[in-house]
């Protein structure tokens, strides 16, 4: 029991693989010239080519999953295909840190739905911690929101996705008591991306006109993001309540900007800087206060 125990990883270095991968996101999407909805519709069905040799053997699980669990899994897909299109789009619009700050939003929307539909409390320590989160996190792309123009257009899409990767977390939470992760994230991601692929052929978009290089981003965006960013969140689902999973994606905001930094040379200043400490302070404390051991 005792050898067993020392080989354990603890959750927080699957958050923190986590944090990272999403981190990445932006950064890829933005290398791209692919249309958004195209990028996240490879990005999502690469993923599936991923899993797929593995797929037989959950088919014991596939065949007892009820239609009602299916029906939430075909909305959970649907909610984070939208996510992808309007959160991705939205960044040929405004700037990666005003588009990932108003991914910050996310854990009070899956608050409220969690309280709504679960009757799930949170004390009082946590909701100061939130908000001193989202402060921090707010403040990290502050400099960059612009209230006019295109990258109101942007901000106001990214705000779009939020809602809906909200709702992806609360069926998500719901559904992870029954379904394990993978089965759960391969007909997730394979929903979402049926989603776009709809309104690429709606749109007239083509499926196949893009260089060798947006077919590397797309697979980067595959198994970076997706495969070890939501992948994992997927996973930690049964073992922490949605909204700690949400806040623990906090840190997207600040990894993306300092990434955006080093690898498309935005600029980022001191008042970032001390707001993504202020972000992490917050982050912790939550999880401390409203997440059981």
């Amino acid at each position: 029991m005792n050898a067993m125990n020392k080989t354990k990883v603890p959750i927080s270095v699957f958050l923190v693989i986590g944090i990272i991968a999403i981190s990445f996101s932006a950064i890829f999407v933005r290398w791209s010239s692919a249309p958004a909805s195209v990028t996240a519709m490879y990005r999502l069905w690469l993923t599936n080519v991923l899993m797929l040799p593995f797929v037989w053997n959950y088919r014991t699980e596939i065949r007892r999953i009820h239609l009602k669990d299916w029906l939430r899994t075909v909305i959970s897909g649907v909610a984070l295909g939208l996510h992808f299109l309007f959160w991705m789009d939205s960044l040929y619009f405004t700037t990666v840190a005003s588009s990932t700050a108003i991914l910050t939003l996310e854990p009070i929307f899956v608050l409220l739905g969690a309280f709504f539909l679960y009757r799930q409390r949170t004390n009082r320590t946590a909701l100061i911690s939130m908000f001193i989160a989202i402060i921090g996190a707010i403040c990290i792309g502050w400099g960059d929101f612009r209230f006019s123009g295109n990258a109101l257009k942007g901000d106001f899409l990214s705000l779009i996705g939020t809602v809906a990767v909200a709702l992806h977390m609360l069926l998500g939470k719901s559904l992870r008591e029954r379904i394990s992760a993978f089965v759960y994230s391969f007909f997730v991601f394979l929903f979402a991306g049926a989603v776009l692929a709809v309104m690429n052929v709606y749109s007239g978009i083509s499926f196949t006109a893009y260089s060798l290089k947006e077919w590397e981003i797309f697979l980067l965006l595959a198994i970076v993001p997706t495969v070890l960013g939501h992948y994992i969140f997927n996973w930690l689902l049964k073992y922490m309540k949605a909204s700690s999973v949400s806040m623990t994606v906090l840190g997207e905001p600040l990894g993306a900007t300092l990434l955006a930094y080093v690898l498309l040379s935005e600029s980022i200043t001191m008042i970032q800087i001390a707001a993504g400490c202020l972000l992490l302070v917050g982050v912790a404390l939550f999880l401390r206060s409203d997440e059981k051991e």
